[in-house]
């Protein structure tokens, strides 16, 4: 066989295929990433005050459910040639039950830290065998197959919230119940692939070797570009719509509706507006466009302090992040097809592994420090010494099974009380896990009220602020895809290449 050059013919033998069966399928394992991410993000202001953890904690919990999706993804995205896309969906499927076994059997941090973490490796190994698979199924049409496959992102989103939002209202939603949902489409996509032939990989039918790969991902310039570029505009994408949910509810606003509304617009964007756009604007075109609105949303959203601003501001959010993480992969893919299922894969866990283990922690941290300045220590103080007498006195009547909770948050306490009497100024993480103890401690009372209307502002305004931190991000990417746009039309246009034999 020649060496594979780059042209526009196609190589894919898709003989004895069900193209449009494994498409389907493969919406349906991308959905339970995006019910897994809703539900999560659903609960975590439930976790926070279930197991007294700061926001940097549920930062890290919120973050181990992206970026479990790297490991998994960096490890066998390159292999998929290999050991074949029907393999890493099926260790997929044992992922995604594992994973919400161990988070619904949790009794604490850790617990939580390695089911979300279990989860998300499920949800890696679905990118690592899906986006090579749709790109081979439809090689003429990549970029506005992965769109249209990509819209399960955030329909998924909407039906995962509003599955979550709508139990937890009817009072029969549990945090364990709601993490459930999640099972559902990990066993439709299993039952839905179970029989179906694999086609080879497009690089594998092309006869691109191993080391073809490698070496296009580490030398290529462009590539290399972009991948710098997707620790970009995953931290804008992802890391906001982490924190939406919980951010927005600490304010009085339904921050998964908000999240649903997001969702439901990328969703509809993606399946109707994809193949327009990308023929009309080209996909750097898309993703100037694209990054430059999700700056606008951001600073908007960082202003929003009542619901009409909150789903004003996230709708430009929306318009903004709708396509930039398909079109991104679209376009490796394109113009640098030799980097395969290796190229994709990098894309994929660059983006997932810096929101993991970078951005979510880090915005949960700034929300920490901003919302700890709207305490005032003396109302705090005063606070926390009424409830401290209070606790002790209901700890006699309250349920056995409850006592050792009661217990827990007075230890608080007094020890954000010992701290102040001894320094002269509140502890930054404890004083607000105090209050989280107080409203989490299962006794009623004026007490529980008033930390509630302290705790919830200050940390609304803390996760709105923190999402103006990442505006400068959102305009230096806006510039990097300008200056590939530009470039484009020094030379004619966007042009996407095919691998041949």
């Amino acid at each position: 066989m020649s060496a594979p050059t780059e042209t526009t013919a196609s190589p894919v033998d898709l003989t004895g295929i069900n193209r449009e069966k494994l498409f389907i399928a493969s919406c349906f394992a991308l959905a339970v990433s995006a019910v897994a991410f809703a539900v999560i993000g659903d609960i975590l202001a439930t976790l926070k005050t279930r197991f007294i953890l700061s926001n940097l904690e549920v930062g890290y919990i919120g973050g181990a459910a992206v970026w479990g999706f790297t490991i998994s993804i960096l490890i066998f995205g390159p292999l998929c040639d290999t050991l074949g896309m029907r393999f890493l969906l099926r260790s997929a499927v044992v992922c995604h039950i594992v994973g919400v076994i161990t988070m619904i059997a949790a009794s604490g941090f850790w617990m939580l830290l390695w089911g979300a973490l279990i989860l998300s490796l499920g949800n890696g190994l679905v990118e690592a065998a899906c986006n090579p698979l749709v790109a081979t199924l439809y090689p003429d049409n990549k970029t506005v197959k992965l769109n249209q496959f990509h819209v399960w992102w955030p329909a998924g989103i909407v039906l995962g919230g509003l599955a979550s939002y709508g139990l937890n209202a009817l009072g029969v939603g549990t945090w364990q119940v709601r993490l459930a949902l999640i099972l559902i489409p990990a066993v439709i996509y299993g039952f839905l692939m179970a029989r179906e032939t694999f086609p080879k990989t497009e690089n594998a039918q092309a006869g691109v070797s191993f080391g073809e790969m490698i070496k296009a991902t580490v030398t290529t310039p462009l590539f290399l570009l972009m991948l710098f570029a997707m620790f970009i505009t995953a931290s804008i994408e992802l890391g906001p719509n982490r924190w939406i949910p919980a951010v927005l509810e600490s304010g009085g606003i339904p921050g998964i509706l908000v999240l649903v509304w997001i969702s439901g617009l990328m969703a509809v964007l993606r399946l109707w507006a994809s193949g327009p756009l990308v023929h009309r604007l080209s996909p750097t075109g898309i993703l100037v466009i694209s990054t430059a609105l999700t700056g606008v949303g951001l600073l908007w959203l960082s202003y929003a302090e009542t619901g009409v601003a909150a789903f004003a501001s996230a709708t430009v959010f929306a318009l903004g992040i709708c396509f930039i993480w398909p079109t991104m992969l679209g376009f490796v893919s394109e113009r640098i097809p030799r980097t395969g299922a290796m190229g994709l894969a990098l894309m994929g866990g660059a983006g997932m592994g810096i929101v993991g283990l970078v951005t979510a922690p880090i915005l949960g941290e700034v929300a920490d420090s901003i919302a700890h300045e709207r305490f005032a220590p003396q109302q705090t103080v005063e606070l926390l010494e009424r409830s401290e007498s209070h606790l002790k006195a209901e700890l006699a009547s309250v349920p056995e099974d409850q006592q050792a909770d009661v217990t827990a948050t007075i230890a608080h306490i007094e020890g954000v009380l010992t701290y102040y009497r001894t320094s002269g100024k509140l502890p930054e993480v404890e004083t607000a896990n105090a209050y989280r103890a107080i409203i989490g401690s299962g006794v009623k009372g004026e007490v529980v009220e008033e930390a509630k209307s302290i705790l919830g502002p200050a940390e609304n305004y803390g996760g709105r602020l923190s999402f103006r931190y990442l505006v400068p991000l959102a305009a230096l990417v806006t510039l990097i895809f300008a200056g590939l746009y530009f470039n484009d039309r020094k030379k004619g246009g966007y042009k996407a290449q095919v691998l041949s034999s």
